[in-house]
């Protein structure tokens, strides 16, 4: 029998009835023939009142205490689901990541898989049980209670189908799929029927937030397919998988923009080796993400170094370059808070010239200036003013026809 894992995220399973259509879901899975492993995330914001809570009583809370109260959400989740179940004449059990043995580091707040206890789970399927799993949680090596982070559920799931040779992973959303672009900016937006993991991965590190890169990362790894629809409608939705030469095909499949950012620019930096490893060591160290890179020489002595960071990065990358700026010979340091970065992914790009172009070209019929570029082998993206970062992105859209459905698109 084929293998199903289903995911389900906390709105989803907000509530009594919901939970009974999440259960619902399994039961149908069920009924074909599949063995089910269902994956759950907290119910609506609980994880969020959880935090509140330990924030209220300590508003430093000790890391290892913070995972052992957060991942009761998860908890509760499934087991509702399994009563649920049991109600409609299943067998269903409802195991914690301990009990699945999910091992991962001891990293609170951000664990990362080590290994799962795949013979566990593959003992209560054989047995006809639906198994109910709590999604982002684990154990490390010592046996304490750890969490995932952000996106945990789904790479709980991912990794859950990868570790049971699953075949297929269903991640249940309150979005029906995958669209171009996000609608709530750019109405027209088109579904995507299907997307490589490549793809999805470019557009979940540029702001896309219906999958967690982490998954995605998974996925690829070990060849799950990812299939992402909707919680409450009975249609398909996006497939996330491998890339076929159709893809190939199309030659931007989505846009993104991404706002809340600044841009840290150091200024005529003594040329010479060892001087890069040293900043984004610094910044590495104050645990700051850092995104787009650029560095342009001078003259052979000098070189100018610009990177992106979130806003929420900014004072601890402000503090970190500081700390260096005259041990490399920076001579200033300048820092804009008013950028957004819209982004072109597909990877056609890798086979079709002429992307800049078109993407430029939408921009300055636009009067969008551009004030940086960096690309990837299928991604180009654009620093622009936050306040022309809607217009920019529109503008984007309608120059790769992400209005339309790509069997609809004319070039």
């Amino acid at each position: 029998m084929a293998i199903i894992v289903q995911k389900f995220g906390g709105t989803s399973v907000a509530n009594a009835e919901k939970i009974r259509k999440a259960a619902q879901k399994a039961a149908k899975a069920h009924d074909q023939g599949n063995q089910v492993v269902i994956v759950a995330s907290a119910r609506g914001k609980q994880t969020d009142q959880l935090i509140a809570d330990a924030m209220e009583l300590n508003p430093n809370p000790p890391e290892r205490e913070l995972d052992q109260l957060v991942s009761t959400g998860e908890q509760q989740t499934v087991s509702l689901l399994a009563m649920a179940l049991e109600t409609m004449g299943y067998d269903a059990i409802s195991l914690t990541g301990a009990q699945i043995k999910m091992l991962t580091d001891g990293a609170y707040t951000k664990a990362r898989i080590e290994s799962i206890g795949a013979e566990e789970i593959h003992r209560y399927l054989d047995q006809g049980k639906i198994v109910a799993i709590a999604g982002f949680q684990g154990i490390d090596s010592k046996g304490n209670v750890t969490t995932l982070g952000r996106g945990g559920s789904d790479t709980t799931a991912v990794a859950i189908a990868a570790a049971l040779g699953a075949h297929q992973c269903e991640i249940y959303t309150d979005v029906d799929a995958i669209y171009t672009t996000d609608p709530r900016i750019f109405k027209p937006a088109a579904k995507l029927e299907e997307i490589s993991y490549d793809e999805m991965l470019e557009l979940a590190s540029l702001g896309a937030g219906v999958l967690h890169s982490r998954a995605v990362e998974f996925g690829k790894k070990y060849d799950v397919t990812i299939h992402l629809r909707s919680s409450t409608e009975d249609k398909p939705g996006t497939i996330i998988t491998h890339e076929v030469p159709k893809m190939e095909g199309v030659i931007v499949s989505g846009a993104t923009v991404q706002k809340d950012m600044a841009k840290i620019s150091m200024v005529n930096v003594d040329n010479k080796p060892g001087n890069a490893a040293k900043i984004f060591t610094h910044l590495a160290g104050a645990k700051v993400v850092v995104n787009d890179i650029v560095q342009t020489e001078v003259n052979p002595k000098k070189a100018n170094l610009s990177f992106t960071v979130s806003s929420a990065d900014l004072e601890s990358a402000k503090k970190a370059v500081n700390q260096i700026k005259e041990e490399i010979g920076c001579e200033d340091i300048f820092i804009r808070e008013d950028i957004a970065e819209i982004s072109a992914v597909g990877v056609g790009m890798r086979s079709h010239y002429g992307v800049a172009e078109k993407m430029f070209e939408a921009l300055a019929q636009n009067e969008i200036n551009i004030d940086s570029i960096t690309t990837s082998e299928i991604r180009m993206s654009c620093i622009v003013d936050e306040h022309q970062a809607d217009k920019a992105l529109e503008a984007v859209c309608y120059a790769f026809q992400l209005d339309k459905p790509v069997d609809a698109r004319t070039k």
